[in-house]
C-alpha cells in the first residue's frame, strides 16, 4: 500500500474531540474507503468542537500519503461549512421568557 507514517504509533491520536486514532484512519482504507469526505464523515473527523482545526490537515496527509496522492487532490471536494468558529452553547440555552414549556405565553386574553 501507501508509506507509512515515520514515528508515527497506531494508538497515536489524530482528532482528539473525537478519539480517532492512525489505526481507526487506517482499517477504514483498508476497508475500502477511498474518498476524503467518506473517510471524515465514517470516523467524524473534523466534527468536534474544533470543526477540524487541530486535525483536518494531519488526517489528509495520511490518507494522501496511503492513497499515493497529492494533499491538493484529496481535499479538493473539501469545503468549509459554517459555523466556521465554534458557536458558545449560551447562545442556544439561552429561554426566552415569553415562552413557557414549548408554548407562547397567554398575556392578559391573547389566545
Amino acid at each position: 500500500m501507501g508509506g507509512e507514517e515515520v514515528g508515527m504509533e497506531k494508538a497515536t491520536i489524530i482528532c482528539r474531540c473525537n478519539d480517532v486514532t492512525l489505526e481507526d484512519i487506517n482499517k477504514a482504507i483498508e476497508a475500502g474507503i477511498d474518498d476524503f469526505e467518506l473517510l471524515r464523515k465514517y470516523l467524524k473527523i473534523g466534527f468536534g468542537p474544533c470543526q477540524g482545526r487541530g486535525c483536518l490537515l494531519i488526517a489528509a496527509r495520511i490518507f494522501a500519503r496511503r492513497m499515493s496522492k497529492s494533499l491538493g487532490d484529496v481535499l479538493a471536494n473539501y469545503s468549509v461549512r459554517p459555523p466556521i468558529t465554534p458557536i458558545p452553547a449560551k447562545y442556544f440555552t439561552t429561554v426566552n421568557p415569553s415562552f413557557q414549556g414549548g408554548k407562547k405565553a397567554n398575556r392578559g386574553g391573547e389566545s
